[in-house]
Formats: C-alpha cells, structure tokens, sequence
C-alpha cells in the first residue's frame, strides 16, 4: 500500500515509517505539509490532529477517497469528532503501539475490500435480475417453503429479496452435490437455500421433508411437486415457456425465440434465421399471442 505519514513529532514518525516499510509498504512522510505539493495519492494516511484545525480538514478533503486515521495526542471535538465528521475513518492515542496502528491499518483496508466487492456484487446482481418483476410475488416469511419456476434465477431473486427483508444471510445447497446431506445438517442460522429438488427420488424426497421440518429452508423445482406438504408458490417467467426435462413444441420453441430476439433482430432477419417467411412469422406472432415490440 501507499502511505502518507502526515506528523511533527520526528522520532515518531520515524518509527511508524521504519515498520511499515518493514511490512512491505510505500511510504511518503511530511512535517508539515502544503496542500499544493501533496500531487500523489495514498491508500492510507496517517494526519496528526497537531495540526491547525483548518489544515487538517482542508488534507482531510483533498484525501477524501483515502483511509484515514488520525494521531492524536488528546481526544476533543477538535482532534477526534470533527475529522471524523469530516471523512477520517478512525483515531488512535499517542503513544500507541505500533501493531495496534497496524492492526487499524489492515481492518479498514479490508473492510473497503469488501465493501468494494459487496457493491460489485449488488450491480452485477441488479444487472442479472433487471428482467424478472417481483412487484406480485413475495416469499411468506415463514419456513419451509417451496417455488416452483421455470427458471432458477426467478427463485434466486426472490431469495435475496427475502434475505435481505429478513437480515438474514444464505446457505446455498443444490441436490445435485453429493454432499448436500451433510451440509445440511450444518449449524447454520440464516436461510438455507436447496435447488434442484427435482431431480431428487421419492425416497429420498420423503426423507428430506421430515428433516427441513424445523429449518430455515426455501427449496426450489423446475417441476411441479404436488406431494410437497409445506408452503408451495409458483413463480414463472413469463417470456420462458421451456421446463426442466421437457421437450419443446416447434410453437413453444417459436414464441421463446420470437420473445427473445425480436427486439434485437427486424422481422425479415428474424423469420430468417428461424427458417420460415415474414408471412409465416406473422401468422405464428397472432396464432401464439406475442405482442410485437415496437
């Protein structure tokens, strides 16, 4: 990492840069800084609240994006509540020690790791589920449950919807892992998440519903399960018309691809590309009820 050591106390400094760059770190280290010769940026810096008020607010906002944390050699409004008002992460008390000041270097970088990847995650789920509306289907806050869909990204939503509502993390499980037994039988506390119940065999179905009894568990089949006893919902994607193991009918297959890439292809390429004139795709667009996009 890059860091700025911003400090009066020379011998202090001195030691902060020394272990660090033991650690393995760039450091830069200023006495007194002016704000027009700080051109570099830092992963961390380190700013003695010694400093006059001003100047430390004015490092704090020219380092914004940085991780901050402040030396301080007694605790106020001034050295501590107002520069962490302002944007610093954190303080720590002259004298300290060392591997404590280390210890908050590492906590915050990992904690803005995270918190990178976890907003990675959110855009990236946001982005595969922009196509499936919840606004008529909601998971019962009650376990166990059972959706039934035709698409596993439909159930997916609606149970990070419902972990989220419930402030509760997942346990993802598919019953196509030969382990699922015994990850089942884990301690967890959160909301255990099975899929591919379908593809389980009526003993081992019968087995399975008399131990998720009294567990946190959503469950979700490509299939109908008409002997499931606890809750069931179905939840489809509408423009999805092919089920698990099913074979399509050249109608089903039409509407699914007319659906699909109607909007990316005109007509006289799309009826193409299926093989069949522009007439014909228009008498299949009135037969099967697709609404043509405009």
């Amino acid at each position: 990492m890059n860091i700025l050591i911003i400090e009066s106390e020379i011998y202090l400094a001195q030691k902060v840069v020394s272990r660090l760059l033991d650690d393995g770190h760039s450091c830069d280290y200023v006495e007194s800084p002016n704000l027009d010769s700080l051109t570099k940026e830092y992963d961390i810096v380190l700013l003695s609240t010694s400093l006059p008020a001003l100047q430390c607010k004015n490092i704090i906002k020219r380092y914004k994006d940085s991780i901050i944390i402040l030396l301080v050699s007694y605790i106020s409004d001034e050295t501590v509540t107002n520069p962490i008002k302002d944007g610093a992460k954190d303080y720590i008390m002259k004298p300290f020690i060392m591997d404590e000041l280390v210890r908050k270097i590492y906590h915050y970088k990992e904690c803005r790791s995270l918190r990178q990847e976890l907003n990675t995650m959110r855009r990236y789920l946001d982005f595969m589920f922009k196509d499936i509306d919840l606004e008529e289907t909601a998971l019962p806050p009650s376990f166990p449950i059972l959706i039934e869909t035709n698409s596993q990204k439909c159930a997916d939503k609606l149970v990070f919807e419902l972990s989220k509502k419930l402030d509760m993390g997942v346990k993802f499980i598919s019953f196509s892992n030969d382990n699922w037994q015994k990850e089942l039988n884990s301690t967890f506390k959160g909301i255990i998440y099975l899929t591919d119940y379908h593809t389980l065999k009526k003993n081992a179905k019968e087995n399975l519903i008399k131990i998720i009894e009294d567990k946190n568990c959503i469950l979700t089949s490509l299939e109908k399960e008409e002997s499931f006893p606890y809750k069931k919902i179905e939840f489809n994607k509408s423009d999805l018309v092919v089920l698990n193991n099913n074979i399509m009918t050249i109608n089903d297959y039409v509407k699914l691809m007319v659906l699909s890439f109607q909007s990316k292809y005109p007509d006289t390429e799309l009826s193409k590309k299926l093989g069949i004139s522009r007439k014909s795709l228009w008498e299949k667009r009135k037969k099967l009820g697709i609404e043509k996009k405009k």
